[in-house]
């Protein structure tokens, strides 16, 4: 799989340096000087190497220059490539509860009293916080805030949930057709 670390935004000046919108926690490592880089490139025009010769900040922006572009018409023609990297070269390191999305996908998920729930599709990030997308063995889709009252354990083994009332349940009578759901009452 692949990961998006940046993606040119625009040229910069007249010897081909190149604005970039910077999509990792590690700029400075993953755009170093001597750096090779996959480019792919706009409008399914192909991927390249490319190769850092220099990175800087501007204004709080990364420029940077590429051994391969030298002119502002060639760094132009870069607007919108996606500077990717392999997800193997990367991990969450040695803090507990830090994760890249691509290492929870595929993890399974329990309730805290081990019932089986599904496993991670995705992981959605949205402003008041994370969602993780539980697709269970039915087919179905569960979206559980990735908060840690709902979410206290999370290992690359299994995520365990604790469940408010009706996060699950509600999933499992749509999915199986409840009478309370049809409205008929008791």
């Amino acid at each position: 799989m692949e990961l998006v670390v940046g993606r040119v935004a625009k040229s910069h000046g007249i010897r081909g340096e190149l604005v970039v919108d910077v999509r990792t926690d590690e700029p400075q490592e993953r755009f170093a000087r001597g750096t090779t880089l996959l480019g792919r490139l706009p409008r399914g025009a192909g991927e390249r190497t490319f190769t850092v010769t220099a990175a800087r900040e501007h204004s709080g922006r990364l420029l940077l220059s590429l051994g391969e572009v030298t002119d502002r018409s060639a760094a132009d023609a870069l607007r919108g490539t996606l500077f990717l990297i392999d997800s193997s070269e990367v991990d969450s390191g040695d803090d507990p509860d830090a994760f890249y999305d691509h290492e929870l996908e595929g993890v399974a998920v329990s309730t805290i009293d081990g019932v089986a729930v599904g496993v991670v599709d995705s992981v959605l990030h949205l402003p008041a916080n994370d969602i993780l997308v539980v697709r269970t063995d039915a087919d179905r889709e569960v979206l559980v805030p990735f908060v840690r009252e709902i979410v206290p354990m999370v290992t690359l083994d299994g995520i365990e949930i604790d469940p408010p009332p009706g996060l699950i349940d509600d999933a499992a009578a749509d999915a199986g057709g409840d009478d309370d759901a049809n409205g008929s009452a008791q």
